[in-house]
């Protein structure tokens, strides 16, 4: 049974940052690749950054390039999200996803708020 544990939010001041965690477990973690969305209050879930199994590539939304970097480390079973200069448009429950599978954690929520 595949299971994902966010963790990791809070609420940061505009030019923050945080570090989000994903504990993974009910399946081969190092085998697939990884995501992470988020879902502001009244909008669709959208895809943030992926990362390939063995974590050679990655790629982000326009949105978040070059302030969000999204790493593994497969020896634990974790998937990570450093999130810098936060905007208040980053706002929202973040989840991470394995993306051969359907499930979903309960997710981690972030605000940027002054």
């Amino acid at each position: 049974q595949v299971q994902l544990v966010e963790s990791g939010g809070g609420l940061v001041q505009p030019g923050g940052s945080l570090n989000l965690s994903c504990a993974a477990s009910g399946f081969t973690f190092k085998s697939y690749s990884m995501s992470w969305y988020r879902q502001a209050q009244g909008k669709p879930r959208d895809w943030v950054a992926g990362i390939s199994s063995g974590g050679d590539n990655t790629n982000s939304a326009g949105s978040v390039k070059g302030r969000f970097t999204i790493f593994r480390d497969d020896a634990k079973n974790m998937l990570y999200l450093q999130m810098n200069s936060l905007k208040f448009e980053d706002t929202a429950v973040y989840y991470c996803k394995a993306e051969r599978f359907a499930s979903w954690g309960q997710g981690t929520q972030v605000t940027v708020s002054s």
